[in-house]
């Protein structure tokens, strides 16, 4: 039902449909909003925090122009409805969540769904990935260096956390909706050298991401 409902806008990477038609978003919604899983909509998942509409979710996919081989961090696991649309396309998904319960949960779905290539951590996503986690999880590198090919915030920042831009690898991509905590823009960033060049997508209105290079509670 999605993957149909994503033809029929500016959804035309194949590998996103076939991913989108596959997991289903009932698996992550709170059970009294079952019924409603399928619209095109954020719901609430307790904490004060929501799932994104399949539309938001498969547009950034999209934008990410992801390929097996892709490490991908993402900073707000939330429902771990994003998280497993990535993990059917990337190498491996690291993903940071500030509320525990969320992760937590997150963790069982994706582990119920036999979803094994996802690496959890709570903690503080505006910080990017601990360094200490991130050592350990690729296996002690000697010297540490940015890794991650794609990041994707999914809530709400001022801007771009400058810890966060220091963890993608040259020539990777970051989307993210920077804005105030009302209204915001879908911006992908791409890192080139030492720059930053920055495109906009679309507007958008997240919840916003929590933390030291985030927004205040």
């Amino acid at each position: 039902m999605i993957s149909r409902d994503l033809r029929g806008r500016d959804i035309t990477d194949p590998d996103v449909l076939r991913v989108m038609g596959q997991i289903r978003r009932e698996e992550f919604v709170l059970q009294a909003y079952e019924s409603q899983a399928y619209a095109d909509g954020p719901l609430p998942i307790g904490m004060g925090q929501t799932i994104s509409q399949p539309y938001i979710v498969a547009l950034m996919t999209q934008e990410l122009h992801l390929n097996p081989d892709c490490t991908v961090l993402e900073i707000g696991t939330g429902s771990g409805y994003q998280t497993a649309v990535l993990s059917k396309l990337v190498k491996k998904v690291f993903t940071i969540e500030r509320f525990g319960q969320l992760s937590e949960s997150a963790q069982a779905t994706l582990g119920r769904l036999g979803i094994d290539n996802v690496e959890f951590c709570i903690d503080d996503g505006s910080c990017g990935w601990p360094r200490q986690k991130l050592d350990d999880a690729l296996e002690r590198m000697v010297k540490w260096k940015p890794c991650f090919d794609r990041i994707i915030i999914t809530a709400a920042v001022p801007k771009i956390p400058e810890p966060v831009v220091k963890q993608l690898a040259q020539g990777g991509l970051i989307i993210a909706p920077i804005g105030t905590p009302g209204v915001q823009k879908l911006i992908v960033a791409e890192k080139k050298t030492e720059r930053i060049t920055k495109r906009f997508v679309c507007d958008v209105r997240f919840v916003k991401l929590l933390g030291e290079y985030g927004f205040e509670e």
